[in-house]
């Protein structure tokens, strides 16, 4: 019942971090082995307890697979993105499976920044002790993950316009 009612939520969750679906399958699996493994050690702490405790576990094997599986690449891969300081494009009218796919598609190093700090609310210093990077790279992969989704954003909104 626990994978019926959850599986979409983590596989979504997983899909943030890792892109290949069968890797994402892979990870899931791992993960609810270890969901099941350890649920007599779960603490009910309210509504919504299991599942941020089973997205925090999604997260972290997310995480473990990526640091077991090759070079995370922190280079400056878009280097003419425009300054977009205070211009983030209405989102509203944007469906979110294409922010989700938007995401997905962000480099390596600025998807798992942005989702860690964006999504999870890591901070740039813890960030930087779970990938392994200094605090200011964990905050520059930011800043041109936010640029990149938000030219991705208005190319997407003009495109709707037009």
């Amino acid at each position: 019942m626990i994978y019926s009612v959850y599986v979409r939520h983590l596989t979504a969750v997983c899909s943030r971090y890792i892109q290949n679906d069968e890797d994402v399958k892979d990870v899931l699996q791992d993960s609810f082995m270890k969901i099941f493994g350890g649920i007599r050690q779960f603490t009910y702490r309210g509504e919504g307890s299991l599942k941020a405790w089973m997205t925090k576990i999604v997260v972290n094997e997310s995480l473990k697979f990526i640091s077991r599986n090759g070079h995370i690449d922190f280079g400056e891969l878009h280097d003419n993105l425009p300054d977009t300081s205070g211009d983030e494009p209405e989102l509203t009218d944007i469906p979110a499976a294409q922010i989700h796919e938007y995401i997905r598609t962000l480099p390596d190093g600025y998807r798992l920044v942005f989702n860690l700090y964006a999504i999870e609310g890591k901070s740039h210093r813890e960030i930087g002790t779970i990938l392994g990077i200094a605090e200011s790279t964990s905050a520059s992969q930011l800043h041109r993950a936010k640029a990149l989704l938000a030219s991705k954003i208005r190319d997407f909104i003009n495109r709707q316009s037009s």
